[in-house]
């Protein structure tokens, strides 16, 4: 549930993102809203119509709209449309930037989160559990919660392709600072978590939340919970408080499964992380993220010497490494799932979410296993997604090709790491190898293990990490085994 402010209550709505905050890159094109003639946020809500909606409110992946939109708005989406267009929807949601809010606040100062069932940001947490019991079915609300009467709750069917396309235009157009982007369509997905609000006169959709379920073991306590992502409302209506009625009713609908925690991320300081990542950002093409003003030159080296500093091999070292195939889940799903039980707070994957998240999608998903030449047994893994950000007003570039490392497991368990150094030195020619400009990652599991030996960068931007109706312990980054795409 990636969340950050809500007007006057620090409920966002838009969820986090794991894209660097230190870039130049990522422009926002602010003015076209004013030379289009846009109706401004205090004009009345009828006015809010497929003409009058914000265009390109920043960091947009142009090119993967393009992509996946269909040729005529008119024109039924086929199946091979709609799958590129949740995957162009991840790439966008993923390609914002994360902005670093770590200040707390006093208890009294969160509004909406002083009523949830989460710790007080004083809190001294001395043993994990629960906060408020589950509930028997006939406790729960059973109806929605009440909106004014110019809106109305929706449930998103994002198997038509109609309603999916205006779903993405939504987070396309409304979604400004944060990410979190996590497939619609994940393994057990319900359509009842697809919540959205239309607004009655016109049919407009102008808000949306969505949940997937998953487990997650919580220093030995397994726990079915959901994560919760894609929060967003209208730009023109957040005054109008729908963040936080959006929050009770998809946690209403959540309890109405049977499922009382939830997991979410957000660059804002909320009541109260369980731990705080930081970025970290490591150069593919140097030249052209200085050229992009992603990054500038070190006053002590020239651009030859920056090249040089981060030259790659031009192929993998490690023996054995191949693009990862569907016969490999069994394989890659017993080898992650041993690695991730070293963490005190991990997810727990089924074969057939490690088949839906880990396999190779063109475009998103980049995954690889390292297979022993004589007893042909998959000893390594590791994977990472695509991010590509507009570059805005550059001569040179109109892109920056971004790698997020997603999950991976070394041969050893991670026990010596020169091995886990030796695969991801091996991730970051296979990202560059495949015409990417910058690899991303954030300093949790074992990553500490290879930013500096891989010449990693400390990035501006923070992500929290939390839990809903659930205490836990504060960890350390390293301690934290999750990844929320």
């Amino acid at each position: 549930m990636p969340l950050d402010k809500d007007d006057d209550d620090n409920v966002h709505d838009a969820p986090n993102n794991n894209a660097p905050t230190d870039t130049g890159a990522h422009k926002k094109k602010r003015n076209k809203k004013k030379k289009t003639g846009e109706p401004s946020a205090s004009e009345p809500i009828a006015n809010i119509n497929g003409g009058g909606l914000p265009k390109s409110y920043a960091e947009l992946q142009a090119d993967a709209l393009r992509v996946a939109s269909p040729a005529s708005a008119q024109a039924p989406m086929s199946a091979q449309q709609v799958n590129a267009l949740l995957s162009a929807l991840d790439l966008t949601m993923r390609g914002k930037a994360a902005v670093d809010r770590t200040s707390k606040k006093s208890m009294d100062d969160y509004k909406f989160w002083s009523t949830q069932p989460v710790p007080r940001t004083d809190e001294v947490i001395e043993e994990d559990g629960e906060i408020e019991p589950a509930k028997p079915h006939s406790e729960i609300r059973q109806v929605p919660y009440e909106l004014t009467n110019q809106f109305e709750w929706v449930e998103v069917d994002i198997d038509d392709s109609d309603q999916l396309k205006e779903v993405y235009e939504l987070l396309w157009q409304n979604y400004v600072e944060d990410d979190d982007a996590m497939a619609l369509k994940s393994p057990g997905w319900k359509r009842t978590w697809h919540t959205g609000v239309r607004v009655v006169s016109n049919r407009k959709l102008v808000a949306f939340i969505s949940a997937i379920p998953t487990d997650l073991d919580v220093r030995s306590n397994v726990r079915r919970l959901v994560e919760i992502n894609f929060l967003c409302v209208h730009k023109k209506l957040r005054s109008k408080r729908l963040a936080p009625i959006l929050i009770k009713e998809i946690t209403r609908r959540v309890h109405l499964e049977g499922i009382f925690q939830a997991v979410y991320t957000a660059g804002t300081y909320l009541p109260k992380p369980i731990t705080t990542t930081t970025y970290q950002h490591r150069s593919l093409n140097p030249k052209k993220l200085i050229e992009c003003k992603f990054s500038s030159l070190s006053p002590k080296l020239t651009m030859a010497g920056t090249i040089k500093l981060y030259k790659l091999p031009s192929e993998p070292l490690v023996p054995g490494t191949r693009v990862m195939e569907t016969s490999d889940v069994p394989a890659v799903h017993k080898l992650l799932s041993a690695y991730l039980k070293q963490f005190a707070v991990a997810p727990i994957f089924s074969e057939e979410e490690i088949k839906h998240w880990l396999v190779p999608r063109a475009g998103v998903i980049f995954s690889f296993v390292v297979e022993d030449a004589e007893t042909h047994e998959i000893t390594d893994f590791y994977s990472f997604y695509s991010l590509p950000s507009t570059v805005i007003n550059n001569p040179k570039h109109n892109c920056i090709n971004a790698a997020y490392l997603f999950y991976y497991a070394p041969k050893g368990m991670g026990v010596d790491p020169k091995r886990t150094q030796a695969i991801m030195k091996d991730a970051l020619i296979q990202a560059r190898n495949r015409d990417f400009d910058v690899f991303n990652c954030l300093d949790l599991m074992s990553n500490k293990s290879f930013l500096q030996e891989l010449n990693f960068g400390r990035g501006d931007g923070n992500l929290h990490y939390y839990l809903y109706n659930y205490r836990c312990r504060g960890l350390q980054p390293e301690q934290l085994g999750l990844m929320m795409l």
